[in-house]
């Protein structure tokens, strides 16, 4: 394909001669566009600078001929190959009538290049991007109160910094889909996409159950005896929940809209009364129960005894 005269093709391409596989992709794109026959008909310096960027392309992209072309200049291509011989010419077989749009145009072109390094422009770039799996994937954890705010995340992708945006609602198993993001497909310019699945860090008191944010809500005796009205920390700040009186361990009370948001708007706040008893009691409590067990009129075994005889 090259001849003994040396060229500089990273000066070629227009890229530094330290630049990654995606800057020489996207030079080429950028020059192809602008150079290629078929937009250019008749312009005999444009297809004259085609072949050239193309065969800049094709060393540059090649990491072994790469190492040579860096390491050998112009006598590259007579190190440690068969390949002296190549001939120019990838995608002056392609009409760009025959395609949809540039991008399309110029995706099975790179794919040409990748298929025909022995001067062979029958390779399909489709056929080899099935047999790829371009599509890339990554875990994000986000908080809980990141799934009723919503937040961003700076990622690290093949050498590329790429922003997300996570919307509110998220659950554990959710994904979101940034197209074109994914996997390169060395030697086409095609790309897959990222998907992005979220995890919810667990949280020390809620729990999910579907749209419904659920807790432990420890209360004293007296407070389910008597009823009162406590306070209480929701995601949404701090508020008061009614506990009537006579309410048993175990009962649930509940606060509606205030749980997960969803497309109608948002779930529940549930509340299961856990009673919890004091480390040590006081003196005077002690005698205020002492005189309860004096007054108390029912037993609370009656019906257990009378099933018991049966």
């Amino acid at each position: 394909m090259v001849g003994n005269d040396y060229r500089d093709y990273f000066k070629v391409l227009g890229v530094e001669r330290n630049c990654n596989s995606n800057e020489i992709k996207n030079a080429f794109r950028k020059l192809a566009r602008q150079y290629h026959p078929d937009v250019n008909p008749g312009d005999k310096a444009a297809e004259a600078k085609f072949k050239e960027i193309s065969e800049a392309y094709e060393i540059l992209s090649d990491p072994e001929k790469r190492t040579r072309y860096e390491q050998f200049g112009k006598y590259w291509d007579q190190v440690g190959t068969n390949n002296s011989n190549v001939k120019s010419g990838f995608g002056q077989d392609l009409e760009f009538g025959d395609y949809g749009n540039f991008d399309e145009f110029i995706n099975d072109l790179l794919g040409r290049f990748n298929g025909g390094m022995n001067g062979v422009g029958g390779f399909r770039a489709n056929s080899y991007q099935q047999s790829l799996k371009l599509d890339a994937q990554i875990t994000v954890k986000i908080a809980l109160s990141e799934v009723f705010l919503g937040c961003k995340r700076t990622l690290s992708i093949n050498d590329e910094r790429v922003q997300i945006k996570i919307p509110k609602g998220m659950r554990s198993g959710s994904k979101l889909r940034v197209k074109g993001k994914g996997n390169f497909q060395p030697g086409t310019g095609m790309r897959g996409d990222l998907y992005i699945k979220i995890d919810l860090e667990e949280h020390p008191i809620w729990k999910i159950n579907r749209d419904h944010l659920c807790a432990d809500l420890p209360v004293s005796f007296d407070e389910l005896v008597l009823g009162a009205i406590v306070k209480i920390l929701t995601p949404d700040g701090k508020t008061q929940l009614s506990i009537p009186k006579g309410t048993l361990p175990g009962q649930s009370l509940r606060l509606k809209g205030k749980g997960l948001p969803n497309n109608n708007g948002r779930g529940d706040l549930i509340f299961t009364l856990i009673m919890k008893y004091p480390d040590q009691w006081s003196s005077k409590e002690l005698e205020l129960f002492d005189q309860l067990r004096q007054l108390r009129i029912n037993d609370p075994r009656k019906d257990w005894l009378n099933s018991a005889r049966a």
